[in-house]
This record gives structure tokens, sequence and C-alpha cells, in this order.
């Protein structure tokens, strides 16, 4: 827990490893069959199919958690640091057996345990920001590290919380942290003065990776002997949100790259979010991951109210909030018996590809001061359809980094069930290419998350 004032950060508290939010969320990644600093995100997107039943459970023997949201860990369960795993035998026998074997059928129990550790994640978070602000009396909120890729406890934090504002590090991870030593550098010891408008970050919308020229992709596409053509703007948001409204997937490729783990429309597959198949065939076709897992929404910064119960700026995919009331649809008599994966087939809104189960998305608000091009795609699809929401999800197939360069997203489209290709100003449709040579194991090349 630090302090910011100008261009100082003052330490206040903390809490020291191993004693550890992330590790104990990381330790039911591991037990539920998933893998560790990478899994994470599937648990939460898991936690809606389950129930809490395991919570008490987690108080009384994992976690000594203290009204103050501080905490210590009973290491007798865990393995991390002195073995090789993250929980032990004591571990498996609390919960019910041993870890999940990783890629096996998922069972109600998983579903228990991701829910159990996410409540859990979520009250301790709560918990101290409160107390933080409680200690501070400070209006504003920043969250750093793994835990707070944690959205939906960050959008518990935005509605339940006391701070009148929040900002998640769109890096949170040790990459941000890297970024946070050399700002902390260049701040604290050279003594450069620090100019904070109080309203927008110096992020930029997190678009600071590489980008390419228009040479650079003709020039890719010519010498690959890529069928494609080449559209003006006014040609191309149109054309592109036709597709869309056609039911195609896209891969789209605009601009620099972003830093951090979330697609935001630099480097993203997009879809039509009222397309009620458009989450299975991604999942299953497309990405080649699990088909519970959610995709977020992009919408338009100036009209998210119109589609969720929040109104206030998102663009890292940070903040979960629920879908409005009059978007959804009641759950009909003859489904209300089901349970687990057999609910991802019910139709829940009239965006129902970007609402999760529980009525929730994770969302991204598209800016156009800082996502310019990404802005004017959704314009131009809400001209056409009335409809401000897009899905966006990264542009990778599971286990594989986010696509950087020209070669790494073609590979990909061609791989995939993806329709066409967007290089900037330059589309690719699947149907004009010549298939790619055999590569039967390519799914084989990474390994999965």
């Amino acid at each position: 827990m630090w302090r910011g004032k100008g261009n100082t950060l003052t330490p206040l508290w903390e809490i020291p490893f191993p004693h550890s939010v992330g590790v104990v969320y990381s330790a039911f990644t591991y037990h539920t069959g998933f893998k560790v600093n990478s899994g994470e995100y599937k648990v939460m997107g898991l936690a809606p199919y389950g129930e809490p039943k395991y919570v008490q459970a987690i108080y009384d023997h994992l976690i000594d958690v203290k009204p103050d949201g501080t905490f210590r860990l009973n290491v007798e369960y865990f393995d991390f640091c002195t073995g090789l795993a993250m929980t032990n035998d004591r571990f498996s026998k609390l919960f019910g057996g041993p870890p999940r074997k990783p890629e096996t059928s998922l069972t109600q129990r998983e579903m228990d345990l991701a829910r159990s550790v996410q409540d859990v994640t979520e009250d301790i978070m709560l918990r101290l920001a409160k107390t933080l602000h409680r200690e501070t009396g400070e209006r504003n909120l920043c969250l750093a590290g793994g835990v707070a890729l944690n959205c939906v406890a960050n959008g518990r934090i935005l509605r339940e919380g006391p701070f009148e504002g929040i900002w998640i590090q769109p890096a949170a991870g040790d990459a941000g942290g890297a970024l946070g030593a050399a700002l902390a550098a260049w701040y604290q010891v050279e003594g450069k003065p620090r100019n904070a408008a109080g309203v927008h970050d110096s992020m930029r919308g997190s678009f600071l990776g590489p980008s390419c020229s228009p040479e650079e992709i003709q020039k890719f596409l010519d010498q690959k002997g890529i069928i494609y053509s080449q559209l003006t703007d006014d040609e191309l948001f149109v054309a592109v949100a036709e597709e869309l409204a056609a039911g195609k997937v896209i891969g789209w490729f605009a601009g620099r790259m972003e830093f951090g783990p979330r697609a935001l429309g630099a480097r993203s597959i997009i879809g039509d979010a009222r397309n009620s198949k458009m989450q299975s065939v991604m999942n299953l076709k497309i990405k080649f991951r699990e088909s519970f897992r959610p995709f977020a929404p992009s919408v338009l910064r100036e009209r998210v109210s119109d589609y969720f119960e929040m109104d206030c700026d998102s663009p890292y995919m940070l903040l979960v909030a629920p879908v409005q009331a009059n978007r959804r649809i009641p759950i009909a008599t003859k489904d209300q018996a089901l349970w687990g994966i057999d609910l991802l087939n019910v139709l829940r809104s009239d965006i129902p590809a970007v609402t999760h189960i529980d009525y929730s998305a994770r969302i991204q608000t598209v800016h156009e001061d800082t996502n310019a091009r990404y802005h004017k795609l959704l314009k131009a699809f809400e001209a056409k359809t009335g409809c401000g929401v897009i899905v966006n999800t990264s542009f990778n197939v599971r286990g594989e980094p986010i696509v950087c360069s020209l070669q790494d997203a073609y590979r990909c489209f061609m791989r995939t069930e993806i329709d066409l290709l967007v290089l900037e100003n330059y589309v690719i449709k699947k149907v004009d290419q010549k298939p790619m040579e055999a590569d039967v194991d390519w799914r084989k090349e990474f390994v999965l998350d």
C-alpha cells in the first residue's frame, strides 16, 4: 500500500510474501487443472457456473482474514514454498480430491472451487480498499499486480467501494512492474516533474508496441502472393461493418500493438455481439479453447451506459459490470433446471455474444482520442446496425502470444476459421487464398495455457 502525491510514492504498509491473495488464487488455478500464472482468467470465467460451497473452508483452514482485510496464509496446505506444486495432499483432502488433470472434463467441483476462491478474493480486495480509504481519505485508487487483473473484483470495488475513481495498470503483471520501475527512477531518482491532469492517464490507450507502414504491408502481401484489396478509410469502415453484420469473424490489425495481456483494438479478433452463435464459433473454431470462456465487448465510450450498468472509462478491459436490465432476456422455464456448462447456450440478452451467464460483461470502452480507427469502425457498425457494441478477443489461438508481426497475423488467419484479415487498409478474404502447406501439428507449437 502506497500513497502517491506529485512525483513521489510513499510506502504505507505491506503484507509480505508468502502471504498473498495471488498465491491462493493460483493454488486454486492449479487444483482446478489450469496452468498457474496463465489460467487464472479461466477460474474467474468459470466461477459463475459454480456455488460458493467452499468459502468457509477457505476461511477456516487456508487464510486468516481480519476485518480490515489483512490476512495470513496457513502454509501447511500449500507446496509452493518448498515443493514443485502449488498444493499438497492436505489441500486435496480438504477439497474432496486431487487436482484435476489438465484437459479433462470439468465437473461441478471445479466450478464450485472457482466460485469459492473468486468470492474470497473479492471480499479481501473490498475490505482492503475500504481500509485504505479510511486510513488515507484519498478519493482515487490505483491498482497493479497480477490480482489487479481480476476485473470482476475491480468492478465490485468500483460499485461498492468508497473511492470515487479507480484506475488499473493495463499491464498489471510483471511487465507493468518494469514500467513502474522506470517511472520511479525518472521521478524519484532524477526528480523530474510529473504533470497529471487527473482526467486521462499517460498510457495513450496502452498502444505502445510496434506498428507496420502501408509500404511494409504491401511488400509482405506481394512477396507472399496473397490476394488482397486496398480500400480508403471511408470504404474500409463501411465494408468491415457490413461483414461483421453478416456474421463474419475478422482479424483486425491496426496501428501500434497493445502493451499488456488484453487486445484493445490493435491486434484483435472481432465479431457481431448480437450473434447468438458467435461465442461458440470463436471459442471452438478460432481460439480453439474451452467453450465456457466469455468474450468481452468493445463499446463506444459515449454509449456504454446504454448497454451496461456503468458510466465511466474502462479503456483497458479491466472492469466488469452488469448488462442493463432492459437488455436482458429472462430464462425460459424449460432452461431453469440447467446447471454448469449447459447454461452456456441459454440466450441472456440482445448482445448474447458478450453476456456471461451471470449477466455480466468485461467492458472495453473505445475512445476517439486514443483509439481513433477502432472508434470509427464501431461508429460504422452502429450506423449499419444501430448497435454500438462488438465482440473483441485477442488475435491469437489458445496458448499463443497475441500476434505482433504481419507474418504472425497471416499465419493465425490461415490456421483458423477467421473469415477476413484486415491489415490497416488492406483486406484479405479467406475464400480468395490458397491453403497453407500441410501444417497438421501446428497446435502443438505452443504449450496450452
